[in-house]
């Protein structure tokens, strides 16, 4: 492949949609793929990714100006992925009037003492807003599945702590979504799938460079440890919660710059399906910008 047209998109991203989770294994999926584009593209996918902010500034507009649709972009990743350089520059084009991201933490004690969707439900975006979930409510049945000493901070009964808790809460994560989609907020759900020897090499560069130590948690090592149970843990999550309201889109992580151009593609089709358009404005209120007009003409 060597051009990537507005035509081309749908074609492009549908690899990378779970649309047959029963059958979905995250073996199956290359972190280093690169969708049948050389490095020599590199540049091109940069140019792409410009154009794409462009156009996706120019959809926000009218997403607000509608006032009807808001749109609900979410990000998980093991450590390392480049959940926030994507973040960073896919979004970079849109008005932060309209566009709120929130990394969640660990959970405060008020967000203990309610459900485990509470803290994730205040903070969906409204109406004509776009809202960025960097981690998300998925936490509750990744982390938590892999460190289930978590759950005892989370309050629950005993009685309720039964194995079967992790069905239960892909089952109140598709309802939710799925109430969230019959109230016009479009999902969009990506998982940055990284290699480990990726994942590694990352990790060196950030103690090897002192501007880029901030970033280095001694956490992320010894999470390292537990990377064939996040892998058990994200197959099945991606399995049992990649419906036909809200699918997973598992993005190759290995090139930054192929996963940026991926993730704007995805977002490019999505603005695109909701057909979005300033309002028109029609009967008295013509009729009142008319007179506007004419007395503005007369000041």
């Amino acid at each position: 492949m060597t051009k990537l047209d507005l035509s081309d998109i749908p074609e492009f991203i549908q690899p990378y949609r779970v649309d047959d989770p029963e059958n979905f294994r995250l073996q199956d999926s290359n972190p280093a793929d690169t969708g049948g584009f050389s490095a020599d593209f590199k540049e091109d996918a940069a140019q792409m990714l410009d154009r794409s902010i462009e156009w996706l500034a120019q959809q926000q507009m009218m997403l607000a100006a509608q006032d009807r649709w808001s749109l609900l972009i979410i990000f998980q990743a093991r450590d390392a992925a480049g959940k926030d350089s994507t973040i960073r520059h896919v979004m970079s084009g849109l008005n932060p009037q309209g566009c709120r991201v929130t990394s969640f933490k660990q959970p405060h004690h008020e967000d203990l003492d309610h459900d485990f969707l509470w803290r994730y439900h205040r903070r969906m975006p409204a109406r004509g807003e776009i809202g960025i979930f960097n981690r998300s409510y998925y936490e509750e049945v990744l982390i938590v599945q892999v460190h289930q000493e978590l759950l005892e901070t989370q309050k629950l009964p005993a009685d309720l702590i039964k194995p079967d808790i992790w069905a239960q809460r892909y089952v109140d994560i598709n309802n939710f979504e799925r109430y969230l989609t019959r109230n016009g907020i479009q999902i969009l759900k990506f998982f940055l799938d990284v290699s480990a020897a990726e994942q590694k090499e990352r990790f060196q560069e950030r103690l090897d460079h002192p501007e880029k130590h901030w970033k280095f948690s001694e956490a992320d090592i010894r999470e390292r440890r537990y990377w064939d149970d996040y892998t058990r843990v994200y197959e099945e999550t991606i399995r049992a919660t990649s419906t036909d309201c809200a699918p997973w889109y598992v993005i190759p992580a290995d090139k930054k710059w192929f996963t940026r151009l991926l993730v704007a593609a995805v977002l490019v089709a999505k603005m695109r399906s909701l057909e979005l358009a300033f309002p028109q404005v029609k009967g008295e209120a013509k009729k009142a910008l008319r007179r506007a007009r004419k007395d503005l003409e007369d000041l």
